[in-house]
């Protein structure tokens, strides 16, 4: 079995991907595994987030996407939102000083209005705490939901032509990306999904058009630093194409990235 060490040695450091986005999934039945209740679980996963960050971090990848909280999972039993609101508020402000001093910024995106007062103002206290870093950019995805955030975007654009500021034909894909909450980030080269499931769940589609994606069987809290190795190994054994043809690829080496 290879070491952290051992895969780290194998990572080309000129082809890490430059964003990674993770659908953090598999908390509640890493929980009833072990006959414990699931808020084990997301309080376990909070660790895993830890992991992540600071691994993203020490590999140079620029911009770090978690699926912290989806619009849907508003739907689930309330004691289960209050716990995972409550986690999330605890855990970013428990957190804010190692990500200061690691300098990572952090970027909120989804309906954040929606989230409880309390959750909310520690989640808006921590962005704005650490609006001067300049390394790793961790988006956290909080009732969030890609159908969500393009019918937001479309609503801003048709008010925008109601108004006269553009015209319908000027809508283009550079416009509505920039209509979008993730304005500014480069759309994700490597999407990670934890926990067996190898679906997308309504997360980020516009912009993982020509993401690699890897599914792990991996539970979120057993989401450790040699899991996110491999990951990364794996999809620098990929070819990208983005629509060209493979000889075109092998004769241009930046076009994979």
């Amino acid at each position: 079995m290879n070491t952290l060490d051992d895969l780290i040695a194998k990572i080309d450091p000129e082809r890490i991907p430059r964003h990674v986005a993770i659908i953090m999934d598999g908390n509640g039945r890493w929980a009833n595994l072990r006959g414990r209740p699931r808020s084990d679980g997301h309080a376990e996963g909070v660790s895993a987030v830890h992991r992540a960050v600071e691994f993203s971090s020490d590999m140079g990848i620029e911009y770090l996407t978690l699926y912290a909280f989806s619009t849907e999972n508003w739907n689930r039993p309330q004691h289960e939102v209050d716990t995972l609101m409550y986690l999330i508020g605890w855990a970013i402000e428990r957190e804010l000083p190692d990500l200061i001093r690691n300098n990572v910024k952090i970027r909120l995106v989804g309906d954040i209005p929606r989230i409880p007062a309390d959750a909310r103002q520690r989640l808006l206290n921590a962005e704005k705490a650490t609006a001067h870093c300049s390394g790793l950019t961790l988006l956290m995805c909080l009732s969030y939901s890609s159908r969500w955030e393009i019918t937001e975007a479309a609503r801003r654009l048709a008010a925008q032509a109601a108004q006269g500021v553009i015209n319908p034909e000027d809508i283009s894909e550079e416009l509505i990306s920039q209509n979008l909450d993730t304005v500014g980030v480069p759309d994700p080269d490597l999407l990670i999904r934890t926990g067996g499931e190898e679906r997308i769940s309504n997360f980020l589609l516009w912009q993982i058009a020509y993401s690699e994606l890897y599914f792990t069987p991996v539970l979120w809290p057993d989401f450790h630093k040699t899991t996110y190795a491999e990951a990364i190994l794996d999809f620098q054994n990929r070819e990208r194409r983005f629509g060209k043809t493979s000889a075109q690829v092998q004769n241009d080496p930046d076009s994979n990235f």
